[in-house]
């Protein structure tokens, strides 16, 4: 319950203190005198996001304090422990100023605090029903939504949302796995024919540089083999070895008659046929490593050309052909295997779809009796609105598949029995819009023994008895919450349980909008304002005491 309203430099108040009670709540006053600014100044200490003009004009800083009782309501518990901020069993105090170039700072019980909070807040504290705020009550693209708010849906449309976005992930998978195997089918005659072509070759990493080496070096022993081979003559039997011997031999002959004088000539001789034989023995070793089979070369270079076209012919490097090859038996294992994962998609969308269907008819079901249960209490509430023949009804029926479930809901109205029915911007008149509208508001406040429930002119287009069964509505509502009431309606004002008159002032140029409570007699005479006008006359004065004392 809203215990006191202080607001400070907001619009066209100066300074302002309100103290308000439980039940019925009644604000009058001239048109233009400023009634509707009380609200803005509320709503914006509720963290929503105010006029531009917020501040008085000469005032550098507006403010607005808000103190509620808040006795046994557990979500502003819940919501002040989730945001971190000090609680008070009893009462709660906001307070949010704005300065003049539009900063925004808000405390909850002296911590500060953010708007998102003040927003969680207000809707555990306040429900305000303005005067633009029918066109969601109005407009059939919003009546699925109230439905679901009024039947506490909201476990049943999270599942149905979670739901559909696995059902529209399984059929975006599915769709993606048949195109890429439509893909894939395009290439598989090729990817058959160059894995036969690269198994038939088997090309290994580094294959290409090593077989270069090797044909490099045959291809050089075939010419280097014949000097060598030269110099082997050279130095053999037929070369130098065959004079060096006979030189031996001569030398050795004759040593005996030299007296010792030729055994450094034998020694030598001896020493260069062994360095010779030694020569000759690498000249042969060498001659062996360059002996090859041309044939082989011939292998070599057939198996390097084919590396180095088959390289060529994908456009890749020599060395990348064994991880293409693998990358080729992957792409024809998918293909191989696409029938079985298209198999096992298809199975998880059946369920996906399965579960949509089912979480969908939950919903469905769950809208159809909070249908039934929505249609019954409007009946209730336009009885004492002098309605008891108007018939409301919420009409559900299929809509295409969504995150939302498969309904469309339509609030109809039908004025009489066996009228056509229709939507209820279309169907009702001028009043009875007003009473089909309060009657819905008051419906859908599931809440209302919690919450201050704020009607801002929700009596405008009725009067005389109409305007006396809103009234009475709303003093009945009051008995269980807390009602604050902007009217223009005098039958409506007589209800009220407090009374408070709201006028515009100039003084030393400047308006400012003042808001006195009423006693008894104040409230008389504003009573017999609003229904004489400004000449307030005795007999406009009786009538209003005979509405007070109704």
């Amino acid at each position: 319950m809203l215990l006191s309203l202080a607001v400070r430099d907001i619009i066209l108040i100066d300074r302002l203190d309100l103290t308000f009670r439980p039940g019925l709540n009644v604000l009058t006053g001239e048109t233009g005198a400023g009634k509707s600014i009380l609200l803005d100044a509320l709503g914006f200490a509720l963290g929503h996001r105010g006029r531009a003009d917020l501040v008085r004009s000469g005032a550098e800083q507006g403010e607005v304090v808000a103190e509620f009782d808040v006795r046994g309501n557990a979500t502003v518990a819940d919501v002040l422990a989730q945001a971190g901020l000090p609680g008070d069993e009893d009462s709660l105090l906001i307070r949010r100023t704005n300065t003049r170039d539009g900063r925004k700072t808000a405390w909850v019980n002296d911590s500060r605090c953010s708007g998102e909070v003040l927003r969680t807040l207000s809707a555990a504290l306040v429900e305000i029903h303005g005067q633009h705020d029918d066109r969601g009550l109005l407009d059939p693209k919003g009546h699925r939504d109230l439905l679901d708010d009024y039947a506490g849906s909201a476990p049943l449309v999270e599942a149905t949302r979670a739901s559909w976005l696995a059902l529209a992930k399984a059929q975006r998978a599915l769709r993606e796995a048949r195109a890429q195997l439509e893909e894939a089918r395009k290439d598989e005659e090729f990817l058959r024919h160059a894995i036969t072509e690269l198994d038939s070759l088997d090309p290994q990493k580094g294959e290409d540089a090593e077989l270069d080496i090797v044909r490099r070096q045959m291809q050089a022993a075939g010419r280097l083999r014949e000097d060598v081979q030269r110099a082997d003559t050279a130095i053999g039997p037929q070369g130098a070895e065959g004079p060096l011997n006979d030189a031996l031999r001569w030398i050795e002959g004759a040593a005996a008659a030299l007296d010792g004088l030729a055994d450094p000539s034998v020694a030598a001789l001896e020493r260069v046929l062994s360095e010779l034989s030694d020569a000759q023995s690498g000249v042969s070793a060498l001659l062996d490593t360059l002996d090859f089979d041309p044939l082989e070369l011939e292998r070599i270079e057939e198996r390097l050309f084919a590396i180095r076209g088959l390289a060529r012919k994908h456009g890749i490097l020599a060395d990348d052909l064994a991880a293409f090859a693998e990358d080729m038996r992957s792409k024809l294992v998918e293909i191989d295997s696409g029938a079985d994962q298209i198999a096992g998609l298809e199975a998880d969308l059946t369920r996906a779809q399965h579960d949509f269907d089912t979480a969908a008819q939950a919903l469905h079901a769950h809208r159809v009796a909070a249908a039934a249960r929505l249609d019954a209490a409007m009946a209730a509430e336009l009885a004492p609105l002098k309605m008891e023949r108007a018939v409301f009804a919420t009409e559900i029926t299929q809509a295409p598949p969504s995150a939302e479930g498969t309904d469309t809901v339509v609030f109809t109205v039908a004025t009489n029995p066996g009228a056509p029915s229709g939507p209820i911007n279309k169907i009702a008149s001028g009043g009875e819009l007003s009473r089909f509208l309060l009657a819905l508001k008051v419906c859908l406040t599931t809440r209302a023994d919690s919450l201050t429930m704020i009607f801002d002119e929700i009596d405008r287009g009725v009067g005389g008895a109409t305007a006396d069964a809103v009234g009475r509505r709303l003093s009945s509502i009051a008995q269980k919450a807390q009602v604050l009431v902007v009217t223009h309606s005098p039958q409506v004002a007589a209800r009220g349980g407090h009374h408070w008159r709201i006028a515009k002032s100039v003084t030393d140029g400047m308006t400012t909008t003042d808001v006195t409570p009423l006693g008894p007699e104040e409230r008389v005479d504003e009573i017999a304002r609003m229904l004489s006008g400004d000449r307030v006359t005795d007999e406009a004065r009786a009538a209003a005491r005979t509405l007070l004392s109704d």
